[in-house]
């Protein structure tokens, strides 16, 4: 049974997502159709990216991962199909392919060049569902494709460290669910950088001079819960993709707002940290 994840910016809406599980269905043999989500920010290729990246380490290796996000093929935006890490990811040379990967060596990237034998111009309805049910039969990447070694990447949102080596500069790359707001710190880019020294984190007009471990580390339990400093309390964390973020403990944007509201933080928006 072949597991096949579906990632898309096509939101729940329309009929493309069923349409795409229904060319899943019908061209794959007994797969396990995965929805990551479809909800990602249309053509946002940096947060497809994160999402990605932190979700696909949980699948069994062999999984096909087919990414549907500013997927439309044309001479700047190729499609490509790899294997890293044990898995396959189907999708378009817009950077994600890079952020996926990062600093590390994908087994193989190549071009996918089977167009010519499809019948529309639905990339992930028809080419990449093709290119899933080859590879669900153990078909080999060469033949869907050329392989390739340079690939589109997305260098203006990392983190810059400054000539004297004490202040990140970095950016918003994703604001998740609860508005809890994701940079591109990385915990082990801070810690390089920070060798233990002591810190500022800067975000437009708030401060955070510690970074927690979890939402819960930053609540005292040891007072009684009307004494303890819970409602809108800001908190800097790790989170478990250990990326720096900026979050409001127990948010809801809906009601008693969020980081990204309380904060005024958009994606892109600079997150700064000045070590002492």
């Amino acid at each position: 049974m072949p597991i096949v994840t579906l990632m898309t910016d096509f939101g729940n809406k329309d009929y493309a997502v069923a349409a795409v599980k229904g060319a899943i269905l019908s061209t794959v043999e007994n797969p396990q159709i995965v929805d990551i989500s479809h909800e990602i920010e249309p053509y946002n290729a940096t947060q497809a990216a994160y999402v990605i990246k932190n979700a696909y380490k949980t699948f069994p290796k062999g999984s096909i991962h087919i990414i549907g996000v500013d997927s439309e093929k044309n001479p700047e935006n190729q499609h490509l199909a790899m294997l890293f890490d044990g898995h396959y990811f189907i999708g378009a040379d817009n950077g994600i392919f890079s952020m996926i990967k990062g600093e590390f060596k994908s087994d193989k990237i190549v071009a996918i060049n089977i167009h010519d034998q499809m019948p529309s111009n639905y990339p992930v309805l028809e080419a990449f569902v093709w290119v899933a049910a080859h590879l669900s039969r153990k078909g080999t990447l060469e033949v869907v494709g050329k392989p390739i070694e340079k690939i589109k990447e997305i260098i203006e949102l990392r983190p810059v460290v400054n000539p004297q080596g004490d202040q990140i500069v970095g950016a918003v790359i994703y604001v998740d669910n609860y508005g809890n707001v994701i940079t591109n710190i990385t915990r082990k880019r801070f810690h390089e950088v920070g060798k233990s020294r002591a810190f500022t984190i800067f975000a437009r007009n708030v401060k955070f001079r510690k970074v927690y471990e979890s939402y819960s580390d930053a609540i005292d339990f040891s007072l009684p819960k009307e004494k303890r400093d819970e409602d809108g309390k800001k908190i800097a964390l790790f989170n478990d993709a250990d990326h720096l973020e900026l979050a409001i403990y127990k948010s809801n944007p809906q009601t008693v707002g969020s980081a990204q509201s309380l904060f005024g933080l958009e994606y892109r928006e600079s997150v700064t940290v000045k070590f002492e």
